[in-house]
């Protein structure tokens, strides 16, 4: 049976919006300006991830995001994540962005039960945080890793948003990645 692996970049007040500075938010490309050296280590804790997990998993805006960005490169890193299996759950898209891509379509929360139980290993959630948002309210979620940069924006699309009740998480790991970044690994705790 699959895990399902939130795994995620954010500002120290939890804002995931326009790291790279590219989709005109006021605080865009702080990925890159707050992260300066650390982002090497960075790089190579993601390339590690990437080759340890079993699948992908992404919302319809995540897909465009990556297929813009990662199509057309190729390293160790982007070569696992362009042919690994990756999933987008949509209920609007036909065909997925991102190269070798399947939609999930139909409801979000029984395709993804669906696939858990198809696919044995992680299957990370990368940025996609309105998705993230209904895996975790729906008790879909089993690990969340954040990489936090040391800046506060004050404002921004938050890596969590509302949830119907409080979710109980167990900190099982952190350190540094670099001088500035840290990676904070929660397990989630089953609803009783």
């Amino acid at each position: 049976m699959g895990r399902i692996v939130i795994s995620t970049n954010m500002s120290l007040d939890g804002v995931v919006q326009d790291p790279d500075g590219k989709e005109d938010f006021r605080h865009g490309g702080w990925f890159h300006q707050s992260g300066g050296a650390d982002l090497a280590e960075w790089a190579r804790h993601e390339t590690d991830e990437a080759l340890q997990a079993a699948a992908l998993l992404v919302g319809r805006r995540s897909d465009a995001w990556f297929a813009q960005r990662w199509n057309d490169r190729s390293d160790v890193w982007a070569d696992r994540l362009n042919t690994m299996p990756k999933y987008v759950v949509s209920t609007s898209l036909d065909d997925a962005a991102w190269t070798g891509a399947t939609v999930l379509t139909g409801d979000a929360v029984t395709a993804v039960a669906k696939l858990k139980e198809q696919i044995d290993g992680d299957i990370l959630v990368y940025a996609s945080y309105r998705l993230a948002y209904t895996l975790l309210d729906n008790d879909l979620v089993d690990e969340i890793r954040l990489v936090v940069f040391p800046v506060v924006l004050g404002e921004g699309n938050r890596m969590f948003g509302p949830t119907a009740d409080k979710k109980g998480l167990r900190l099982t790991d952190t350190r540094r990645l670099g001088e500035g970044l840290v990676l904070v690994t929660y397990e989630t705790i089953p609803s009783a």
